[in-house]
């Protein structure tokens, strides 16, 4: 029999290792197909809330804020590629020059989960970033990557120019850090069960197929 789990992947669309938890957890799902089946809720977790519009140097950044040496962050940055490979995901690091704020785009991710969109924007932000190099907090970057989703432009530009869905966006952020998350991804599952960092595909899998013949 299979069950049918809520998941809430709580990430940020500038977080790498959020790329690399949902390539391996949407793949764990494709293995455990016959055991578990899932609604993804994608919530909201900025790394960088007070980020300012024009963003800050990559290498600065890092160096700042976890004191890591250039060669600590070659190290990490060909890690990063090499697991985003396996998972069929392409890290351009050679394009990803700044760190940005992603406030309004989780405003847009939220919208997109009324109109059926969120998981499709939820990737294309990241290969907009990730892969392309685009900046996630230009908001005619994020009407383009909105309609590369399958949303509609001028509903996106009504979204952001209008400032909607903020206060709900705070919201979630603040009850998550209620709960506790310091951290992403975290991957909570039937509001009980916590999964956390880009684990393994067969990390996920196991904890999904556990849950799944938990009984009712």
């Amino acid at each position: 029999m299979t069950s049918h789990l809520k998941i809430d992947f709580v990430s940020d669309v500038s977080c790498p290792w959020c790329v690399i938890g949902l390539r391996s957890l949407e793949q764990a799902l494709e293995r455990a197909g016959d055991a578990a089946t899932a609604e993804i809720h994608f919530q909201p977790f900025e790394l960088n809330p007070q980020m300012p519009p024009e963003g800050q140097d990559m290498v600065e950044h890092i160096a700042q804020k976890y004191g890591s040496t250039p060669e600590e962050m070659q190290r990490n940055r060909e890690g990063i590629r090499d697991r985003g490979a396996a998972l069929g995901f392409t890290f351009n690091m050679e394009k990803r020059s700044r760190i940005y704020n992603t406030f309004d785009a989780h405003r847009l991710l939220h919208w997109a989960e009324l109109e059926g969109r969120q998981h499709e924007l939820k990737r294309a932000l990241f290969a907009a970033y990730f892969t392309e190099g685009r900046n996630p907090s230009d908001r005619e970057v994020l009407i383009d990557v909105a309609r590369q989703a399958g949303l509609n432009p001028e509903g996106a530009r009504q979204v952001l120019e209008s400032g909607q869905f903020g206060d709900d966006v705070r919201q979630l952020e603040q009850r998550y850090g209620q709960l506790g998350i310091r951290a992403v991804p975290s991957v909570i599952v039937n509001d009980k069960y916590l999964i956390q960092g880009g684990q393994p595909v067969e990390v996920f899998e196991q904890a999904l197929r556990q849950i799944a013949a938990e009984p009712k």
